[in-house]
């Protein structure tokens, strides 16, 4: 049985063997199927990230996002200990500057940044997944504690959680823990996909 840590490194392996051509190709093809979808049309403010090790680049989208009025929002990371994420306003002027793990973050004051709750849609890179929605992120639990809300009986069932990957990080199963919190669709270059909410 493959661990998860094994299993991980793999799948970052393989996704950076995309060359830039497939990694553009697949960012447009990924901008059409979100773009066009129930998901994303009646949505106002919109999780992103910015591409990093191989992963979808979600520039398309979020210049089709801004051209239709939408809001989007990059993850600022919990200090120390605290595993949570607030999310900053993000366009292509916005000053950035890394976090303790080297990601880009928006440079603005903390009283911009909206909490989890305040999003309608929030794109997940992912490393791994499978077709009952299971992930695989990259470990921290960030997306798990900043979410945990929605998980919670009677909870309010907003923001959508969407899954971005690339199609060859499919694999055929994932184990669900207790705390991951589940996704509405994963989305890759291929399509979307719903995800059936877990009984």
């Amino acid at each position: 049985m493959t661990s998860r840590a094994e299993l991980r490194k793999n799948l970052r392996q393989q996704r950076r063997t995309l060359s830039k051509e497939q990694q553009h190709h697949h960012a447009r093809q990924l901008a059409n199927h979100l773009a066009h979808s129930p998901l994303f049309r009646p949505t106002q403010h919109i999780a992103c990230y910015l591409a990093n090790d191989g992963e979808i680049d979600l520039s398309p989208l979020m210049q089709r996002a801004w051209k239709m009025g939408k809001h989007c929002y990059l993850p600022i990371l919990g200090e120390g200990k605290e595993k949570r994420m607030w999310f900053a306003p993000y366009e292509s002027d916005t000053p950035l500057k890394a976090n303790r793990y080297g990601i880009p973050e928006p440079v603005c004051h903390a009283s911009d940044w909206l909490e989890p709750h305040q999003l309608d849609l929030v794109l997940m890179p992912l490393v791994g997944f499978d077709n009952q929605g299971n992930r695989l992120g990259m470990g921290g639990g960030f997306y798990d504690r900043s979410f945990a809300f929605l998980n919670q009986p009677h909870s309010i069932k907003k923001p959508r959680l969407v899954g971005i990957a690339h199609e060859l990080q499919r694999v055929a199963a994932l184990p669900f823990e207790s705390w991951d919190v589940p996704m509405n669709a994963i989305v890759t270059e291929a399509g979307l996909q719903r995800i059936k909410p877990k009984a």
